[in-house]
């Protein structure tokens, strides 16, 4: 019972900028890392960035010092600041999240959102 919903994706110029959500809800009893990928066209999907439960981040080389992942957990809700984009940011973005729900406590379940495209234009 468990969904992630994304929102944010569309259309920018390089060197624009997109905040991407994603919003957990269901039976939640425990969120622990979160995360997102992205994957463009014929290619692998690829971790872009990933925060722990307790606010630790990591980056794909790629990305550091433009992109910024948070959460609120209050609102089980994960983010990604994307600055100064360029087209090679081009990709469809999910956000993904390990979860624990009420109903198996002694399980750490995956979860995927929909996908939100992101198209960044020269």
């Amino acid at each position: 019972q468990v969904q992630l919903v994304e929102s944010g994706g569309g259309l920018v110029q390089a060197g624009g900028s997109l905040r991407l959500s994603c919003a957990a809800s269901g039976s939640i009893f425990r969120i622990n890392a979160m995360g997102w990928y992205r994957q463009a066209p014929g290619k692998q999907r690829e971790l872009v960035a990933v925060i722990t439960s307790g606010g630790s981040t990591s980056y794909v080389d790629s990305v550091k010092g433009r992109f910024t992942i948070s959460r609120d957990n209050a609102k089980n809700t994960v983010y990604l600041q994307m600055n100064s984009l360029n087209p090679e940011d081009t990709a469809v973005y999910y956000c993904n999240a390990q979860i624990t729900t009420a109903q198996a406590l002694h399980a750490v379940f995956g979860y995927w959102g929909q996908g939100t495209q992101v198209t960044v234009s020269s």
